[in-house]
């Protein structure tokens, strides 16, 4: 593992966003575009580490775009899928994947990531 680089963070952020009864499902992509403004301005509450944020989208919120501090990916169909795509991909780096997903969880479990819930990202 390359402990050299930051910690790659995974955010899956349809998981995230509807974790908080906030009135999300009428904007998806609003509340996903708050979600990513949030990690970009704040990073990862009580993470004084350096990250990598990447915010992993689908449906509605897939055209929400990438600002300094979080990148954005849009899955092409299944938002579960591109997290596990993503970890997969960086199999030298410390990766966190959160989500409240339990299948996602022991997908991305089983290639080494470590996971935890929404409220790492929401502080």
């Amino acid at each position: 593992m390359d402990v050299e680089s930051p910690v790659l963070v995974i955010v899956d952020a349809a998981n995230v966003v509807g974790s908080v009864p906030d009135g999300w499902w009428r904007d998806r992509r609003g509340a996903a575009e708050r979600l990513r403004d949030r990690l970009a301005a704040d990073g990862l509450p009580g993470r004084p580490t350096p990250v990598e944020i990447v915010l992993v989208v689908e449906g509605a919120a897939r055209d929400v775009q990438s600002v300094p501090g979080v990148r954005v990916e849009p899955a092409a169909g299944s938002g579960d899928d591109r997290v596990v795509e993503l970890v997969a991909g960086y199999p030298h780096r410390p990766r966190l994947v959160i989500t409240s997903d339990r299948e996602l969880r022991r997908r991305v479990t089983e290639l080494g990531a470590e996971v935890t819930g929404p409220r790492a990202a929401l502080g």
